[in-house]
C-alpha cells in the first residue's frame, strides 16, 4: 500500500465522525432530490401510460340534451378526429346500514360497442355485459362496475349490491367488478379527495337512458383532437354547435378535474423536488469546503514533509480529492438508498388517491447521474478552492506555524463596552479576526434553522386551512343541494327536519367571465348578504362582504382576467337559457381555494330572471343529529346530494393532512442532519485548530471548564445569531415556496407559527448541544505534553 493511502486511511479513521455527518448531508441533498422527482417520475410515467392505455380524451363537454345524430355534425368540426357519446348522472347512493351521504356518478357504457375513449379498466370481478348475456338484470336491478377506491374504503365486492336514486325512484346497484378509468384517476368533489363520500358507477347506457328518458339522446361529449389541430378552434366550434342544447362550456383536459389535480400534484413536487435539494446540496459543498479548508490547515506540516520528500502538487491534491471523493461515495450511496426507500414510501402516499392499473416507483438512471453530477461537482469545486493555497506553498515556509492573528479590539471595545470579561473578549476576538469564516459558520446553522422552518410550515398551513375553512367560512353542518334550482321557500321543508337549527339558501351557476381576449370558466355563487352559515373569508381569516350590485372575485381570477376594481365583465352564462350579462367588479378578496366569484342571491336571481330560487342549501344542525337529519333527506326526491362538514374534514384530515405532516417531518430530519453536520464539524475543526492554543491554556492554569467555554462559547455565538438569521431565511424561503407553488386550485397561506419558530430553534440548539458535549470529551481527554509539542 503506497504511503498516501495509508494516510488516507488514517485520516479517515481519525476524522470519521466528521467525515459520518457530512455524508449524511450529501445523502439527504441526494435523497430529496432523489425521493421527490423519482416518485413524481413515477407518477408521471403511470399517468401517461393509462391515458394512452385507456384513450383518454383531449376535450369534454355536457349538455342538456342533445338527440344521437349530433355525433355525426361535431365530428365534422375542423381538428376533430373523433367524438364519443354517451349519458352521465350524478345520483344519491346509499350503503345499507350507513348514514353517510355518498354521491355517486353514474357512466353510461355502450356494452355492443366498445368505448373507443376514456376506456374502462376492470380491475376484479367481471366486466358489464349486454343483457340476455348472463348478468341477470330486473326492472329495479343495474348492473355496475364501481371505482375501485371507492369500493375498497367501503368494503364493496362483485355481488354487493347499493341504492341509487335514479331519476327519482329506488334503484338496486348490482357490483360486478371493480374498475378503472383515465377520467377519474383522482375521484372526489370541490378538489378534495373523497373515496368515502364520492364513487364512480359504470352502467349499461340503455338502461341509465332508459330511466332518464334519454333513449336516442345524449348529455356528455368526449373528443379526440387530430395532430396539429388547435384546441381553442375546435373549442369554440363545439361550443357552438352545442349552444343550442344547452352545452356552450366545451373544455380542453387542462381543465377536466382529475387530469388538473394530478398535473398540479406534479408540477408542486417538481418545484419542491429542484428547491429543497438545491439547498442541500449548496450546505453539503459549504460544509465540504469549510471542512478541507481547515483540515488543509492543520496538515500544513504534513503537506510540506510531503513536498520536501518530492511529492508533485498534483498528486497532494488528488489524496485529498481521494479523501472527498470517499466519503461523497458514502454520501451518495446512502442517498440513492434514501431516495428509494422514501420514494417507495412517497409513490404509496399518492397510491391512496391516485388510482392506476399500474403505479410502481422506480428510479431514472438520469436522476442518479444528475444528483451524482452536482454533487460530484460542488465537491470538487470546493476542495480544489480549499487546497488550492496550501499546495503551492514552498515547503520552508509551509513547514513553519501560520503567523499570528492580527487581533485588535472587538467591535463592542470600540463601541465604548469596558467591562468584557477576559474570556469573552478572548471569543470575539477570534471570531472577528476571521470573519469569513464565522459568517459561513452562521449563515450554514441558519441554513438548518431556515429548513426546519419550511417544512413546519406546512403542518401551519393545513393547520390555518382547516380552522378558516371549517370554523370560520363553512359554519353549516351539511350542504344540500338540488337537482335543479328550486324555491328558495324549499328551505322551510328543510326546516322541519329533525335537528335542523338554521338554513340558508345559495345558488351556483357555471358561467364563463371575459374580460378583452382573455377568459375563464368559473361557478357564479349567489350568497345571502348577510350570510352566517357560508361566509366568504379571506386569507386572514375577515369576513368579506358581498357588493350590492356587482361582482367580489378572488384575486386570482381578477388577475386571471386582467380586470380591476371598477371594470366590467362579460358573463356568458353555461346552463339554462343562454343570456349574456355585463356586470361591475366591486371587490376582491384573497382566498385559498380556486378561482370563484360571489353576488348576492336576490341579485343573481334578477339577472336571470328565475325568481326567488336556489340550488343548495347550508343547514345548521343541534349536536348529535346529525344522522337523523341525513336519513330524513332520502325522503325528499329533488335532494341530489349532500356532504358532511364532519365527513369532509375527516377525509382532508385522513389523507392530505397525514401526507404533509409525514412529508414534513422528514424534512425536519433532514434538516436536523444539516444542524449537526455544520455544527459538529466546525466544533471539531475549531478544537483541531486551537489544540495547542488550548493545551497552553491548561499549563498555564486554566480549568477544564474555562478552557472548554472559550471554545464552545465560540459555538454558542455563532448559534444564537443563527437563529434569527434563520427565521429570517425559512420566512423568505417559505414565501418563495408559496409564490412557485401557487395554482389556479390552490393557494397555501402564509402562515408560521410561534411553535415552528421555537421546533427549529430547538432542533439547532439540541444539535449544538450534543456536538458540545462530544468537542467537551475531546477537552477533557486532551493530551497537553503531545499537543505543545506539535510545534517545535
Amino acid at each position: 500500500m503506497k504511503a498516501l493511502d495509508r494516510k488516507l486511511l488514517r485520516d479517515l479513521r481519525r476524522m470519521w465522525s466528521q467525515a459520518l455527518t457530512i455524508a449524511l448531508v450529501v445523502a439527504s441533498g441526494l435523497g430529496g432530490f432523489i425521493t421527490t422527482l423519482s416518485a413524481v417520475d413515477s407518477l408521471a410515467l403511470a399517468r401517461d401510460h393509462f391515458y394512452a392505455q385507456g384513450h383518454f380524451a383531449d376535450a369534454f363537454a355536457t349538455v342538456k340534451r342533445a338527440p344521437l345524430a349530433l355525433a355525426d355534425v361535431l365530428r365534422g368540426v375542423p381538428g376533430v378526429a373523433d367524438v364519443q357519446v354517451t349519458v352521465e348522472q350524478v345520483v344519491r347512493v346509499e350503503i345499507a346500514g350507513l348514514v353517510d351521504p355518498i354521491i355517486g356518478q353514474l357512466i353510461g357504457v355502450d356494452l355492443r360497442q366498445p368505448p373507443r375513449m376514456n376506456q374502462v379498466t376492470v380491475r376484479s370481478g367481471q366486466a358489464l355485459a349486454p343483457p340476455g348475456a348472463g348478468q341477470g338484470r330486473s326492472d329495479s336491478t343495474i348492473d355496475a362496475l364501481v371505482s375501485e377506491g371507492f369500493a375498497r374504503v367501503r368494503g364493496l365486492r362483485p355481488g354487493d349490491e347499493v341504492t341509487a336514486l335514479v331519476n327519482g325512484k329506488r334503484r338496486q346497484l348490482r357490483i360486478v367488478g371493480t374498475a378503472l378509468s383515465p377520467e377519474y384517476i383522482f375521484a372526489g368533489m370541490a378538489g378534495m379527495p373523497d373515496l368515502r363520500g364520492f364513487g364512480v358507477f359504470w352502467v349499461d347506457r340503455e338502461a341509465l337512458a332508459a330511466a332518464y328518458d334519454m333513449q336516442g339522446a345524449f348529455n356528455r361529449v368526449a373528443v379526440k383532437l387530430a395532430p396539429q389541430a388547435s384546441e381553442p378552434a375546435v373549442l369554440d366550434g363545439l361550443s357552438r354547435l352545442l349552444a343550442p342544447y344547452g352545452g356552450r362550456d366545451a373544455r380542453g383536459r387542462e381543465d377536466q378535474a382529475s387530469h388538473a389535480m394530478l398535473d398540479n400534484e406534479i408540477k408542486e413536487q417538481r418545484v419542491m423536488g429542484t428547491l429543497l435539494p438545491a439547498i442541500f446540496l449548496a450546505v453539503a459543498a459549504f460544509l465540504l469546503h469549510v471542512v478541507l479548508s481547515r483540515l488543509v490547515a492543520t496538515q500544513r506540516e504534513q503537506i510540506a514533509a510531503l513536498k520536501a520528500l518530492g511529492y508533485p502538487n498534483s498528486t497532494i491534491a488528488g489524496h485529498y480529492l481521494q479523501l472527498v471523493g470517499v466519503i461523497v461515495a458514502v454520501g451518495l450511496a446512502l442517498g440513492v438508498a434514501l431516495g428509494n426507500g422514501l420514494g417507495t414510501m412517497l409513490t404509496g402516499l399518492y397510491a391512496e388517491f391516485f388510482f392506476f392499473p399500474v403505479f410502481e416507483h422506480r428510479i431514472a438512471p438520469w436522476l442518479i447521474l444528475v444528483g451524482a453530477g452536482v454533487t460530484g461537482g460542488t465537491a470538487l469545486l470546493g476542495t480544489l478552492s480549499a487546497i488550492g493555497a496550501t499546495v503551492r506553498l514552498a515547503p520552508a515556509e509551509a513547514m513553519r506555524p501560520p503567523a499570528p492573528g492580527q487581533y485588535r479590539r472587538t467591535t463592542l471595545e470600540r463601541l465604548g463596552v469596558r467591562r468584557i470579561p477576559a474570556g469573552l473578549r478572548m471569543i470575539l476576538r477570534n471570531m472577528e479576526r476571521k470573519p469569513l469564516r464565522t459568517t459561513l459558520t452562521i449563515g450554514g446553522t441558519a441554513a438548518a434553522v431556515a429548513i426546519v422552518v419550511m417544512g413546519n410550515f406546512f403542518r401551519d398551513a393545513i393547520d390555518h386551512i382547516v380552522d378558516t375553512t371549517f370554523h370560520l367560512a363553512m359554519r353549516s353542518d351539511v350542504n344540500v343541494w338540488m337537482t335543479e334550482p328550486v324555491d328558495a321557500l324549499a328551505r322551510l321543508q328543510l326546516a322541519r327536519l329533525p335537528g335542523v337549527a338554521g338554513v340558508e339558501p345559495a345558488r351556483s351557476v357555471a358561467v364563463r367571465m371575459a374580460y378583452g381576449h382573455r377568459s375563464e370558466r368559473v361557478g357564479l355563487q349567489g350568497v345571502a348578504p348577510d350570510a352566517q352559515l357560508l361566509r366568504i373569508v379571506d386569507v386572514a381569516g375577515r369576513q368579506s362582504p358581498v357588493p350590492d350590485a356587482g361582482l367580489l372575485l378572488t384575486d386570482r381570477l381578477a388577475d386571471k382576467l386582467g380586470v380591476r376594481v371598477g371594470d366590467t365583465v362579460q358573463v356568458e352564462v353555461l346552463e339554462g337559457r343562454q343570456r349574456t350579462l355585463y356586470v361591475p367588479v366591486q371587490a376582491t378578496v384573497r382566498e385559498m381555494m380556486g378561482l370563484n366569484a360571489y353576488v348576492q342571491r336576490d341579485t343573481l336571481n334578477r339577472w336571470l330572471q328565475e325568481g326567488d330560487v336556489a340550488s343548495q342549501f347550508n343547514v345548521a344542525l343541534e349536536p348529535g343529529s346529525e344522522a337523523r337529519f341525513l336519513e330524513a333527506t332520502k325522503a325528499l326526491p329533488r335532494v341530489a346530494g349532500a356532504f358532511s362538514k364532519a365527513t369532509l374534514l375527516r377525509n382532508m384530515q385522513d389523507v392530505s393532512a397525514r401526507n404533509v405532516r409525514i412529508m414534513s417531518t422528514i424534512l425536519t430530519l433532514f434538516a436536523a442532519v444539516i444542524a449537526v453536520g455544520v455544527v459538529y464539524n466546525n466544533a471539531r475543526i475549531a478544537l483541531a485548530e486551537r489544540t495547542w492554543e488550548l493545551a497552553s491554556l491548561r499549563v498555564l492554569g486554566f480549568t477544564r471548564g474555562e478552557v472548554s467555554a472559550l471554545l464552545l462559547g465560540e459555538l454558542a455565538i455563532g448559534i444564537a445569531l443563527a437563529l434569527p438569521l434563520g427565521m429570517a431565511m425559512g420566512w423568505g424561503l417559505v414565501h418563495l415556496l408559496v409564490e412557485l407553488l401557487k395554482n389556479d386550485q390552490f393557494l397555501f397561506p402564509v402562515v408560521i407559527s410561534a411553535r415552528t419558530y421555537a421546533w427549529a430553534g430547538l432542533c439547532v440548539v439540541a444539535a449544538g448541544a450534543a456536538s458540545a458535549l462530544v468537542v467537551r470529551r475531546q477537552i477533557d481527554r486532551l493530551d497537553m505534553v503531545g499537543a505543545l509539542k506539535t510545534r517545535e
